[in-house]
């Protein structure tokens, strides 16, 4: 028999709003030792990073046709792969957050203003999206509307054009499949643009129509844009200059490292895709019509539109880039991710206690029923007026 739990407007959000502010500060201000906690974690995504390039030098030689080479070649870009997850999710995530600044003496480029800005983006994070327009979207407009008309990430809406489509259930669950392998440029970077150009003119008060989602082609304005400042850098360093970089070793070790490159992107997309988009898309997440009134009901929807993974040690964390504390995150996101670990049992008996719905399921669980809303074979609970 299934739990019934309380309706959304017999919540008592004023007591919620007290019973989770006294988490946050219960659980208390940074420490350098969550400080020393994020190095850890910056370390352990460089190691797999390093042992995929090393595992490059030794396949350097290898015919690409022999199964020795494409047994260490699936190993390196799996490794290469999950360090650049790693990099953006368990560092760069939350730093952009400014999870650090409180800290004592932590080095600006731990910062929230000292990380990864103007040339810097080339040394602590080099992505398809540009760190200034995904703190916008992610930070901004995702955190504080979400499930709501503004959240970029509404994966039903952003849908619609598959959904609302002729094409057969076999064919869109195929689609879903392959946009997973390449989601980070073909999606993020052109959206995150798309939101931020949005704010641009905002900011302008200039009247114009919103801008097109994707703008790839690079004879438009915003097209060349994208390709300027997104897709032209990630390019020539990861597809260009890397592989370059194994001339001394011969043509056959370029050539070698430009596969191994190329599948490693195809490895980040699938484990960015995998942590990332199950967090909020499913048939029992909720979607809200109108914008939320005040902090209680702020951290009400946070609970009722999050799904959390499996969590408890720091490399099943890791694993899932610690966006398996998904719903203490969308509660708090500007603290360390080492608070997630002490708050996540205490939030646990907050939602039991207020008779709301605390999800956590298995990833891979999750990723099918967000396949199952991508295509239209299920919807997100609307709360009509709300």
């Amino acid at each position: 028999m299934s739990q019934t739990y309380a309706d959304y407007k017999d919540i008592d959000q004023e007591q919620l709003r007290k019973d989770i502010d006294k988490v946050k500060e219960d659980i208390g201000d940074p420490t350098w030792e969550d400080f020393q906690h994020l190095l850890k974690l910056e370390r352990w995504g460089r190691a797999f990073a390093i042992s995929g390039y090393l595992l490059i030098v030794l396949v350097g030689f290898y015919d690409f046709t022999g199964l020795s080479f494409w047994s260490l070649a699936i190993l390196a870009a799996v490794l290469i792969g999950i360090g650049n997850v790693g990099r953006w999710a368990n560092v760069t995530h939350p730093i952009l957050h400014g999870a650090y600044d409180k800290v004592p003496n932590i080095p600006f480029k731990y910062t929230k203003k000292g990380y990864a800005r103007g040339f810097n983006r080339y040394i602590h994070w080099l992505d398809w999206i540009t760190p200034e327009a995904w703190e916008f979207e992610h930070n901004v407009m995702h955190h504080y509307h979400l499930g709501e008309d503004d959240d970029p990430d509404n994966v039903e809406r952003n849908m619609q054009w598959l959904i609302k489509s002729k094409t057969p259930m076999w064919a869109r669950y195929l689609f879903v499949a392959i946009f997973a392998g390449t989601w980070k440029f073909t999606y993020y970077a052109p959206n995150t643009l798309r939101i931020l150009e949005n704010k641009r003119r905002k900011d302008k008060d200039e009247k114009l129509p919103d801008i097109i989602n994707y703008e790839l082609s690079p004879f438009t304005k915003n097209g060349l844009e994208l390709w300027k400042k997104y897709y032209i850098p990630y390019f020539s360093v990861n597809f260009i200059l890397v592989p370059l970089l194994f001339i001394p070793l011969g043509w056959t070790a370029v050539i070698n490292a430009l596969i191994i490159k190329v599948m490693a992107e195809y490895v980040a997309n699938i484990h960015s895709f995998l942590v990332i988009v199950p967090n909020h898309s499913a048939g029992d997440i909720y979607q809200f019509s109108k914008p939320h009134k005040g902090k209680g009901e702020f951290y009400l929807r946070q609970i009722m539109g999050s799904v959390n993974y499996k969590t408890g040690t720091d490399p099943i964390d890791f694993a899932h880039g610690w966006l398996n504390y998904q719903v203490e995150h969308h509660l708090f996101p500007n603290i360390p991710l080492s608070q997630y670990q002490k708050m996540q049992p205490i939030m646990k008996d907050i939602c039991k206690k207020h008779n709301l719905e605390y999800r956590q399921e298995s990833v891979f669980k999750r990723v099918l029923m967000t396949a199952d809303l991508m295509v239209g074979k299920t919807k997100l609970l609307k709360i009509e007026g709300i």
